[in-house]
C-alpha cells in the first residue's frame, strides 16, 4: 500500500478507527504527518509518559492542530492516555477534541488549530530553555497552508534573531489547503529560500521516508547558531487512493458506513 510499512498502515487504521467512532474529522491532514510523527516520537523526543509535564521534556507543538487525529493515536500508543479514549474523540463523554487542548489531554504542550500561533508558541518555550539553562529542545509542526500566516514569519524573525538552535519547524508540504492548492491561494515558492532569508538552516526531505526523517531528524541542530525548519514533502492522505489529494475529504463532519467501508477495505481490516 503506497510503500507504507505495517507500522505506518497500523496507525493510519488507528485513525479511521477513531473517526468511525465519531464520524468526523481532518483524516487527510492527519494521515500526511503520520510518519513525521513516528519518527519523533519513536527516536528524536525526550519524554516520559507517566509524567507528561517532566521538566526536562522535550517540547512538541503540533501547529496544525486540525491534524490532532495523527497526533491522538500517537500518543494513545506511547502510553500517555488509555487507547479506548480514541472511541470518545469529539464526544462529550471524551478530552479528545477536533483540536488539541493543553491541560486536557496528556502530552499535549499547547492549545492549537487557530493557525499560525504553533511557531511563536514555540519561540516563547525556546527562549526560557535558554532562561532555564535546561536542555530541552522545542519542535513545532506547522501546515503549508499556514504558512501563509503573517504571525509565523514574524515568529521566524524573532528566533532567528536569538539564535534559537533548540528551536526546529518541521513543515508538513503537501501543497494543498482547506479550499485549494497552495500555488492558488497563496504561492509560497520558492518556499526554502524564504527560510533562508529569515535566517534558519533549511533542509528538506520526503516526509513520508523513514529512513530519511531519522537520517536528519537525529542529526540536531543542524546549524549551531540558528534556528531550523525541516520542509518535509509529503501526501495529504498518504495511504487510501481516494484521500490523496482529496479536498472533498480535507474535514468531513459526517463520515457515512459506506465510505469507512471503504477506508477498511484499501487500509485493510
Amino acid at each position: 500500500m503506497n510503500g507504507l510499512d505495517s507500522v505506518s498502515r497500523r496507525l493510519r487504521k488507528d485513525i479511521i478507527n477513531t473517526v468511525a467512532c465519531s464520524k468526523r474529522g481532518h483524516v487527510p491532514s492527519a494521515f500526511s504527518i503520520v510518519e513525521i510523527l513516528r519518527v519523533l516520537y519513536d527516536d528524536v523526543l525526550k519524554y516520559d509518559p507517566l509524567r507528561p509535564l517532566w521538566p526536562e521534556r522535550d517540547r512538541f507543538i503540533l501547529s496544525k492542530g486540525h491534524g490532532c487525529l495523527a497526533l491522538y493515536v500517537i500518543l494513545a500508543n506511547k502510553g500517555f492516555f488509555p487507547k479506548n479514549e480514541l472511541e470518545k474523540f469529539c464526544s462529550s463523554a471524551g478530552r479528545l477534541g477536533g483540536h488539541p487542548e493543553y491541560g486536557k489531554v496528556p502530552g499535549i504542550e499547547a492549545s492549537t488549530g487557530a493557525l499560525g500561533h504553533g511557531l511563536s508558541i514555540g519561540v516563547g518555550m525556546a527562549l526560557n530553555a535558554r532562561y532555564e539553562k535546561s536542555d530541552y529542545r522545542t519542535i513545532v509542526l506547522l501546515g503549508d497552508g499556514e504558512c501563509n500566516e503573517g504571525s509565523v514569519w514574524e515568529a521566524a524573525m524573532s528566533a532567528s534573531k536569538h539564535r534559537l538552535n533548540s528551536l526546529l519547524a518541521i513543515v508538513d508540504y503537501n501543497k494543498q489547503q482547506s479550499y485549494g492548492s497552495v500555488s492558488e491561494v497563496q504561492e509560497l515558492e520558492p518556499f526554502a529560500d524564504k527560510w533562508t532569508s529569515f535566517g534558519f538552516d533549511v533542509k528538506e526531505v520526503d516526509g513520508h521516508d523513514l529512513t530519511s526523517l531519522r537520517a536528519v531528524l537525529t542529526k540536531r541542530p543542524f546549524h549551531q547558531e540558528k534556528p531550523c525548519v525541516l520542509i518535509c514533502h509529503t501526501i495529504k492522505g498518504k495511504g487510501i487512493s481516494f484521500l490523496e489529494k482529496n479536498l472533498e475529504w480535507h474535514h468531513k463532519s459526517s463520515i457515512t458506513s459506506d465510505e469507512l467501508a471503504a477506508l477498511y477495505s484499501e487500509i485493510g481490516r
